[in-house]
C-alpha cells in the first residue's frame, strides 16, 4: 500500500541512483536547527540561588506512580531549573539497574543544556544524580541504550565547530554510577541508537543514524561500531535520509532504520540491511521502502501548538522477536496530523514481509474529540506485547494541557486494550528554559509484564523527568510479576522491601560479599565459638 506520488518517487529514484554519498547533495533542512550553541552557561549566583525546596515529587493516578529523576544528592527538586527529552536505558542481565539521560539545563534564564544522567538499582524506586556528564560542556540530545551483557551507552550531541553538530559516546560498567569517555562518533542532530542484542555475529553492534540538520555530513545519516562504540565507520548515504526517526534490530541480527522521508513529512521510509552485522563488511548494503501513516510528521509550529518549537512525536520503529505468531513482524508508530480537522493522532501500522508493504494505517487513540494526542510512543517487549504511550490534550481548545495515556496490543496491533490514564493533567507551556519546547520525545523500555518509561512533565510548575513504571515489575525475568512471586512464596524478601532478594544482589553485588546469593544483611551471624572442642 505504498501509495506515494509519482513525480516524487522518480525524484527520490533519480536521487539515489547516483550512488555514495560523495556525489549527493545535501538535503535541504527543514527548520533551522534548534541543537545548537546559543547563551552561555547561567552565572553561578543565579544557579546556587535556586532554592531546593522539596522532595523529589512522586505522582499517582490510577495507581500508576512516577518518581521525580532529575533530583539532587540529597533527593530533593532544584527550583528554577528544566530538564527534558529524556531516555531510558535497562540492563537485560539485571532489569533493576537502570539509567535515564535528558537534556539538563541549570537555570530557566539561558538556554545552554548538558547531558544530565541519574541511575537507578532499585528498579526505578529512587534515582541518583552524579551531575552532568561533562559540566559546563553544551550537549544535547540523548540517546541510551545497554548491550546484552548490561554494559551502558550514552550517546550525546556536542558542537563540533561553526554551530555543526556530532556525536559523542560515552560509556559504564557499573550501571550508570560512571562514565568513560566521550568517543567522536560522526553523527548529527536528532540522533537515535540501537544496539544488536542477539546471538549472532553482530551481537554487540552499535547503529546509529540522525537527521541532515546541522552537520557536516550532508545526507551520510548512517554509523556503526563493531568493536563496542571505541570507533565508529565512515557516516553512510542513505537517499532518501530517514529524519526523526529510530533504528530496530531483528531476531537475525538483520537491521532497519525508519523516519520521514526528508523531502515530505508525510511520506516515510524504511530502509532494511541484511548484512550489516557482519563487521568483514566495510560498506552494509541497503534497500529502501516508502511507507504511508496516514498523515504528516512535524513540530509544533506555533505558540498555541503543545510543543511549540519541538516535535510532536518521533517514528518509532520495532519487531517482535518473540517466537509467537507474529514473530519478526515490523510495527511503525508516530503522532501525525491526520487529513480533516483533527490536529494530531496516533497512528500504528504493521509489516508482514520485512517492511515491503504495510498495513493500513489504524488510529491507536480512541478520542474523537478533535484532541492533539502528541509524543506517541512505541516499544515491544520480547514476548510481542506492543505498549504504547501518548499525551492527550484535555480539550482542543488548550492542547498544552495534558494527561498521559497507556494502552497495550497482545495480538500483533491488531486490537488494543482500552487506554488508561496514567498520569495528572499537566501544563506543557510551563517552565520553558528561553526554547519554548518540552523535548522532542519521551523513551520506553517494555519487559515481559510491562514496561518503563521516561518522561518530562511539569507537575512542579517547571519541567522536570519522571520514571513511570506500567505493570507490576518482573526482575526476574520469569513472565510473572515480582507481587505474585512474593506473594507465593517463589520468590524471597527478607528485608522486606519489596524487592525480591536475588534481584538485590544481581543489581547491587555488593549486598552479596560472599557470594552466596543472598542477602548478607539477611544471613545469621556465625555462632561464636563454633567448632571448638572444650
Amino acid at each position: 500500500m505504498n501509495r506515494i506520488p509519482l513525480l516524487i518517487c522518480l525524484a527520490i529514484c533519480s536521487i539515489s541512483s547516483l550512488g555514495r554519498g560523495d556525489e549527493l547533495q545535501q538535503a535541504p533542512n527543514h527548520t533551522v536547527p534548534l541543537e545548537r550553541l546559543g547563551d552561555p552557561p547561567a552565572p553561578a549566583s543565579v544557579i546556587t540561588t535556586q532554592t531546593e525546596d522539596k522532595t523529589a515529587l512522586i505522582i499517582t493516578r490510577n495507581g500508576h506512580l512516577s518518581v521525580q529523576v532529575n533530583v539532587n544528592d540529597d533527593g530533593r527538586n532544584t527550583r528554577g531549573d528544566a530538564a527534558n527529552e529524556p531516555s531510558i536505558a535497562v540492563d537485560p542481565t539485571a532489569p533493576n539497574r537502570m539509567v535515564i539521560g535528558w537534556r539538563q539545563f541549570d537555570s530557566v534564564s539561558s538556554n545552554h543544556r548538558e547531558a544530565g544522567v541519574a541511575w537507578s538499582n532499585d528498579g526505578g524506586r529512587t534515582w541518583n544524580n552524579p551531575g552532568s556528564l561533562n559540566d559546563g560542556i553544551f550537549r544535547s540530545d540523548p540517546v541510551l541504550a545497554c548491550d546484552a551483557d548490561g554494559h551502558f551507552f550514552y550517546n550525546s550531541l556536542s558542537i563540533f565547530s561553526d554551530d555543526l553538530l556530532q556525536a559523542e559516546f560515552f560509556d559504564s560498567s557499573d550501571g550508570g554510577q560512571s562514565w568513560a569517555g566521550p568517543e567522536e562518533a560522526f553523527g548529527g542532530d536528532k540522533v537515535w541508537v540501537t544496539i544488536d542484542r542477539t546471538d549472532g555475529v553482530g551481537r554487540g553492534n552499535i547503529y546509529q543514524s540522525w537527521s541532515t540538520a546541522a552537520n557536516q555530513w550532508g545526507n551520510r545519516v548512517f554509523s556503526r561500531s563493531t568493536d563496542g562504540g571505541r570507533t565508529f565507520s565512515d557516516p553512510q548515504a542513505l537517499v532518501p535520509p530517514p529524519i526523526w526517526g529510530t533504528l530496530a534490530v531483528g531476531r537475525q541480527g538483520e537491521l532497519y532504520l525508519a523516519g520521514n522521508a526528508g523531502f515530505t513529512f508525510n511520506v516515510f521510509v524504511l530502509w532494511r540491511s541484511l548484512d550489516a552485522e557482519d563487521p568483514n563488511v566495510a560498506e552494509p548494503s541497503f534497500e529502501f521502502f516508502f511507507v504511508d501513516l496516514g498523515g504528516r510528521q512535524g513540530t509544533g509550529g506555533s505558540s498555541v501548538a503543545p510543543n511549540p518549537a519541538g516535535l510532536l512525536g518521533q517514528v518509532w520503529l520495532a519487531v517482535d522477536i518473540s517466537d509467537g505468531p507474529n514473530s519478526d513482524t515490523l510495527y511503525m508508530l508516530s503522532s501525525v496530523d491526520p487529513p480533516g480537522e483533527d490536529p494530531q493522532d496516533v497512528h500504528f501500522i504493521r509489516s508482514t514481509d520485512g517492511g515491503r508493504t504495510w498495513s493500513q494505517p489504524i488510529r491507536v487513540n480512541t478520542d474523537d474529540r478533535n484532541a492533539w494526542q502528541w509524543f506517541g510512543t512505541m516499544s515491544v517487549a520480547p514476548n510481542g506485547r506492543i505498549d504504547v504511550v501518548w499525551i492527550e490534550s484535555l480539550t482542543n481548545t488548550e492542547p498544552n494541557i495534558g494527561e498521559i495515556y497507556s494502552t497495550f496490543s497482545s495480538d500483533g496491533g491488531l486490537t488494543w486494550s482500552d487506554a488508561v490514564v496514567v498520569t495528572p493533567a499537566f501544563d506543557s507551556h510551563r517552565g520553558f528554559p528561553q526554547q519554548n519546547k518540552m523535548g522532542d520525545y519521551f523513551h520506553m523500555r517494555s519487559d515481559l509484564v510491562g514496561a518503563d518509561l521516561a518522561y518530562a512533565a511539569t507537575f512542579n510548575d517547571e519541567q522536570d523527568v519522571f520514571f513511570l513504571r506500567i505493570g507490576d515489575r518482573d526482575c526476574d525475568g520469569n513472565g510473572i510479576g515480582d507481587t505474585e512471586d512474593l506473594r507465593v512464596g517463589e520468590l524471597s524478601d527478607c528485608d522486606n522491601n519489596e524487592i525480591p532478594d536475588l534481584c538485590e544482589v544481581a543489581a547491587r553485588p555488593e549486598l552479596d560479599i560472599n557470594g552466596n546469593g543472598r542477602l548478607d544483611a539477611c544471613e545469621p551471624p556465625p555462632r561464636q565459638g563454633a567448632g571448638r572442642s572444650g
